[in-house]
């Protein structure tokens, strides 16, 4: 439930309303319009790939090593958003803060970026779509990206004074997600109503159960 609600302070009550797809709580780290139907992978690790391993010590001899390594490392990142482009993937959700270069690459290619989305957010997303996260790295660097999940729409949206991300996902189970927007004058209001709201649900999901069986 806390990932299909979400609270505005300093509104009527009456302005809440229920919008389909999910309101993730983050602003867009780059955003490029697109229409129609779209590609989206979900990320875990930066896509940036780093200098060395981790427990391995990198040694370079000079500035102009090092340097060369850091030039290198923003040329794969740039080589992933050609090749998400050209797999016509235009939404990067990761659960990590992707590093400057990434978002200038994404932004170039025609790639949004949401970033340092939450572990239940990911997980809810991955239940939705079926879609597990993909490895920017991994042995099937050249192949096609077949963890791929649908979006019917994605858009900025203004809840009060914060931007969050409104992304609609085709689902690959029954459940359509959907997005209850609660309105209230006080945060404290808008708590007791989700509160109320949820023991509602949870108390219709164990008479569902019951009647199952």
């Amino acid at each position: 439930f806390a990932e299909l609600h979400a609270a505005v302070a300093g509104l009527p009550v009456a302005s809440s309303r229920i919008l389909p797809g999910l309101v993730l709580r983050r602003d867009f780290a780059a955003y490029c319009p697109a229409g129609g139907e779209l590609r989206a992978v979900l990320v875990t690790e930066p896509v940036r790939p780093a200098l060395s391993a981790p427990g391995v010590e990198l040694v370079v001899s000079s500035e102009r090593q090092y340097q060369a390594s850091l030039r290198w490392v923003s040329r794969r990142a740039e080589a992933l958003m050609k090749r998400l482009q050209s797999n016509n993937v235009k939404l990067l959700l990761s659960s990590v803060k992707q590093e400057e270069v990434v978002i200038y690459y994404a932004k170039l290619h025609g790639v949004s970026v949401v970033e340092c989305l939450s572990s239940e957010e990911m997980a809810l997303i991955s239940e939705i779509t079926g879609v597990s996260p993909y490895a920017p790295f991994g042995d099937n660097i050249h192949g096609e990206i077949t963890e791929t999940a649908v979006a019917t729409f994605c858009q900025p949206l203004l809840l009060g004074s914060k931007r969050c991300a409104h992304i609609g996902f085709t689902s690959a189970c029954a459940f359509q997600p959907h997005c209850l927007i609660l309105c209230g004058p006080v945060d404290s209001v808008n708590e007791q109503h989700a509160a109320a709201l949820q023991g509602a649900f949870t108390m219709l999901q164990q008479l569902f159960k019951t009647v199952d069986q």
